[in-house]
């Protein structure tokens, strides 16, 4: 339907010798950080300078997870929520806080510690 729509208005254009140019060849998009403002400026600020992880949002893998050699857990903070998956095929997460300076462990058994992160 658009297509025909588009053909009639050409035609009419042609008929009273209107030239036209489309919008898209006119101008380009400016840069997206000219545009941003606020949280989404942040992140992009973050990936330009390379930390593309800027809010620590990414998944962390455990590892031994003993109380010895608790799984490290960056916060900025004193207190940080975290879930752990204790099953591979287990279909929820285990969530649990962390306090900083004393390691808490899951149900599971991985021993979890959060670690100084400075603020940015």
């Amino acid at each position: 339907m658009a297509s025909v729509c588009g053909r009639m208005a050409l035609r009419a254009a042609a008929r009273q010798n209107v030239t036209y140019t489309p919008v898209r060849f006119c101008k380009m998009m400016n840069d997206p950080m000219e545009h941003a403002t606020g949280i989404e400026k942040r992140e992009l600020l973050a990936k330009a300078a390379g930390n593309d992880n800027p809010f620590d949002m990414k998944v962390f893998k455990r590892g031994a997870g003993t109380k010895e050699n608790p799984n490290l857990i960056p916060s900025a903070f004193d207190a940080r929520i975290v879930g752990c998956i204790c099953e591979e095929d287990q279909t929820y997460v285990q969530w649990m806080w962390l306090q900083k300076g004393t390691p808490k462990r899951c149900e599971c058994g991985h021993w979890f510690k959060l670690i100084e992160k400075a603020a940015v």
